[in-house]
């Protein structure tokens, strides 16, 4: 996945709901850096866009059969856009303010900082959502350190939540370790 394949998407969308402006979540949120840096595949693997319109986030909900999972779209393009809301993810306070724009022909992505994300990672632990972060951890985009500051601010689901992602966190930590020596 890269950022001409996800504005294309956008682009149907707008054209689908007259909004212009997204909020990309989950793991292809790290195309907001696509310019900055050389992305490891391992970040880029997912073939759902997590998104909402930004000024009315439920109105992406009215996209999915147009360009939803199983849509044309999806057939089509081998990609299809997942509508989210601002609530989903489990992310530290402050992260509206760190999203990164990126535009394009009038469209305007806005997508998660990599270690806002990463804490939404780490929420929900799947194996993907490891491999997602570990890759960003080599790289250099995803901080270890600024992501156990961020920690602090989180308002999890619930306990059992807040221990895993702190337990996969630690889990990091000493791979990183590791690997370094």
């Amino acid at each position: 996945m890269n950022l001409d394949a996800l504005f294309a998407l956008l682009a149907q969308a707008r054209k689908l709901s007259g909004h212009s402006d997204y909020v990309v979540i989950g793991s292809l949120s790290i195309l907001g850096l696509e310019d900055a840096f050389d992305i490891p595949d391992d970040m880029t693997l997912s073939n759902d866009i997590d998104c909402y319109t930004r000024d009315d986030p439920d109105r992406t909900f009215d996209l999915m059969a147009a360009l939803g999972e199983n849509s044309a779209w999806h057939q089509s393009h081998g990609y299809f856009l997942d509508a989210v809301t601002p609530a989903l993810p489990t992310l530290p306070e402050g992260w509206q303010t760190r999203l990164i724009p990126t535009s394009r022909e009038g469209l305007t992505a806005w997508f998660l900082d990599p270690n806002d994300a990463a804490i939404s990672k780490y929420a929900r632990g799947e194996p993907r959502d490891r491999r997602w972060i570990r890759a960003g951890i080599r790289s250099g985009v995803v901080s270890l350190p600024l992501v156990r500051s961020r920690l602090r601010s989180v308002t999890f689901l619930d306990d059992e939540e807040s221990r895993r992602a702190r337990r996969l966190m630690e889990e990091d930590e000493a791979w990183r370790a590791s690997a370094a020596n």
